[in-house]
């Protein structure tokens, strides 16, 4: 279930909204993977798709033999390493990183960051920046709103849309996803 909603019904739109290009789908469904992978550890059906998932294409480079950079590469590991692990594993060591006995090893929210303190005033602040949005936390959904996995599903409905939410423009799509310095250090301390 996803942790941010608009509060509205996921029912059809009676007015057509707009198509979204195949890149902006190609986005909200990495932000939508990354969501869920930040949310919950993968079970063994999702780890399978991943693992059997398509490559990605690379960009052109100067020299022919040059390594993949960025996310083609980035995809390719993250391939890989589905395809050599099971769920179980994944369990544990998600488990150790974010969760862990009394603290854990990253904590995945945006107020530690940047204050070192859980409900700090940016989660405040991120909770009024969506309310302009007209979005808040889903009812029952215990993540609080500056996780990571909240902030990257929040970014896939300002892309893809939601049910009868058009997608956000692309500048505030740019002026939410502007991260403060340090904000994502959850996601590199993860890959450590």
């Amino acid at each position: 279930m996803p942790a941010i909603s608009d509060g509205r019904s996921m029912a059809p739109s009676a007015i057509p909204l707009p198509t979204i290009l195949p890149e902006d789908q190609a986005r909200a469904d990495f932000y939508a993977l990354l969501a869920r992978l930040y949310a919950d550890p993968p079970d063994a059906g999702l780890l399978i798709a991943i693992a059997h998932a398509s490559s990605l294409d690379a960009a052109p480079s100067a020299a022919d033999n040059a390594p993949a950079l960025g996310l083609p590469a980035a995809w390719d590991a993250l391939r890989a390493a589905s395809a050599a692990t099971n769920s179980v594993a994944v369990r544990l060591e998600y488990d150790d990183l974010f969760i862990g006995v009394g603290k854990c090893e990253v904590n995945p929210h945006a107020s530690h960051w940047l204050t070192g303190f859980m409900m700090e005033k940016p989660l405040a602040e991120l909770r009024a920046t969506l309310a302009t949005l007209g979005l808040a936390r889903r009812e029952g959904v215990n993540l609080l709103e500056d996780h990571v996995a909240a902030l990257f599903e929040t970014m896939r409905m300002l892309i893809a849309g939601n049910g009868e939410r058009p997608p956000a423009s692309v500048a505030q799509q740019r002026a939410f996803f502007r991260p403060p310095p340090r904000t994502l250090d959850c996601v590199n301390a993860a890959a450590q």
